[in-house]
């Protein structure tokens, strides 16, 4: 800590003060309070993950628990009712925290068990942005982007550039659970800068879209079997102005989706088995998180993940260790893919392109393909009936520092 102004030692004024006890609102704060919660974690038994560092796992013999950390906000989750109780028991000791109950609202996400899984949603956060908007009485739309829409750098300048920048900040956060509109938000996110009025219009698009799916939300259930599956694609020279492509991959464990992206290439590809390959690679290494993930979760399938490509050419080069003429400008590090299909720790196969879910990552879609896409990613309206418990145990904490 620097010593503050008018309270300078003369006799030694190149002197920091030791900082002996984090206080609020420094730059060291949350690094200080990160390490003291880690310590008592890590005494008590849990693991910090490799993967993610504010996961912490406790496995001993049958029991496990999670515990993720968000700042002040803690998740915990378990298979045994006594653990949990005492290490909340132990947690209530040493910090100042308050319990509370099942888990059913976290950072915006609102959570509802169901018979047999869970449904995450932010209605509610959907419709503040709507009302920030003011949009609320505004005529939905079947598809966020239609399939005409394009953003263009060129056009009148938006007058209120920041009120954009809030709107399309907002849109981001809601696609925690919307995957659905990920690929308008990222058009969108690309004129932060320098918005124009049709961008505006196009985000007001957007709005419109959510107006009418305000209850749509990510629904997991009981998988029937513990697969990684992946969806790699991309749109070969989707951007007009750059010529860069456009690709998207979504991962689904045991069916359920679990990680997806929408995002333009940052370079130009010469063809369109280049885009993909190019998608293929990223997704790739998306999976091998996901599968560090579920290995520091004790939940890692025996069988190896799968890549689904809908370009042969792209599929063929993943698997054949023989250069080609028009792929030795690649650079290297894309070509990893080829050491994980050829070491047995990925297998790539070809899936048609009207099975293709990630397409709805990398183009407007017409309604019916984009409802049909939409559906499989596990974007669904809330359950009918639903039940007051939880499927194993959860516990909401909120820490006060």
């Amino acid at each position: 800590m620097e010593q503050p102004p008018g309270f300078i030692d003369s006799r030694f004024p190149n002197h920091v003060c030791r900082l002996r006890k984090a206080l609020y609102g420094l730059k060291q704060a949350p690094r200080a309070w990160f390490q003291r919660l880690s310590n008592f974690l890590l005494h008590q038994g849990f693991m910090c993950s490799q993967a993610d560092t504010s996961l912490f796992v406790f496995h001993k013999g049958a029991c496990l628990m999670y515990l993720l950390v968000y700042v002040d906000d803690i998740i915990l989750t378990g298979n045994d009712e006594a653990s949990i109780s005492r290490f909340t028991a132990s947690l209530h000791k040493e910090f100042a925290i308050t319990d509370l109950g099942n888990l059913n609202y976290f950072l915006g996400l609102e959570v509802t068990t169901t018979s047999n899984g869970l449904f995450l949603s932010q209605g509610k956060y959907a419709t503040d942005i709507l009302s920030r908007a003011d949009m609320l009485d505004s005529k939905p739309v079947s598809t966020p982007l239609s399939t005409s829409d394009v953003f263009l750098s060129t056009g009148p300048p938006f007058s209120e550039p920041s009120y954009y920048r809030s709107l399309v900040g907002a849109l981001q956060y809601l696609t925690i659970t919307r995957p659905d509109i990920s690929y308008a938000v990222n058009q969108a996110s690309q004129f932060l800068h320098a918005p124009t009025t049709a961008h505006f219009q196009l985000v007001k698009r957007i709005l419109r879209y959510v107006k009418g799916t305000l209850n749509l939300g990510l629904r997991f259930s009981k998988p029937p079997n513990m697969s990684t599956v992946g969806y790699s694609d991309a749109d070969w020279a989707r951007c007009i102005e750059t010529r860069r492509s456009t690709y998207g991959y979504s991962i689904f464990f045991g069916g359920n989706l679990v990680s997806w992206s929408a995002k333009k290439q940052p370079t130009v590809s010469r063809s369109s088995c280049e885009s993909e390959y190019r998608a293929m690679a990223n997704t790739a290494s998306e999976i091998i998180w996901v599968t560090h993930l579920l290995r520091d979760l004790n939940a890692l399938p025996p069988g190896r993940p799968t890549l689904l490509c809908d370009n042969l050419s792209a599929v063929f080069l993943s698997q054949n260790p023989v250069a080609h003429k028009r792929a030795k400008h690649i650079d290297i590090d894309y070509h990893f893919v080829r050491e994980l299909v050829s070491s047995g720790k990925l297998h790539t196969k070809f899936v048609p392109t009207k099975l293709q879910v990630a397409d709805i990552f990398t183009k407007p879609l017409a309604r019916p393909l984009f409802e049909e896409f939409r559906d499989q990613l596990g974007v669904k309206p809330p359950p009918v009936s639903l039940e007051g418990g939880v499927i194993e145990f959860k516990i909401q904490i909120m820490l006060t520092t």
